[in-house]
């Protein structure tokens, strides 16, 4: 089982990371960051994440880090 952070502040909500997410564990939160941009959380209760690290390879802005 794996799990991502995401840094929420480098995040400027491309979504780019919730299309690559296989098991769609990613989406766009409705707040905003300090940039003006709202930004990706990560909700994993039934512990789908492979931790295959997908996300984290496409994030054009290197905001997320993945653990498993």
């Amino acid at each position: 089982m794996g799990r991502i952070v995401i840094d929420i502040e480098k995040c400027n909500g491309c979504e780019i990371c919730i299309f690559t997410c296989p098991h769609k564990l990613i989406h766009l939160a409705n707040n905003i960051n300090f940039m003006g941009y709202r930004y990706v959380c990560f909700s994993d209760p039934e512990g789908k994440c492979a931790g295959d690290a997908l996300c984290a390879e496409m994030c054009p802005q290197v905001a997320i880090k993945v653990y498993k």
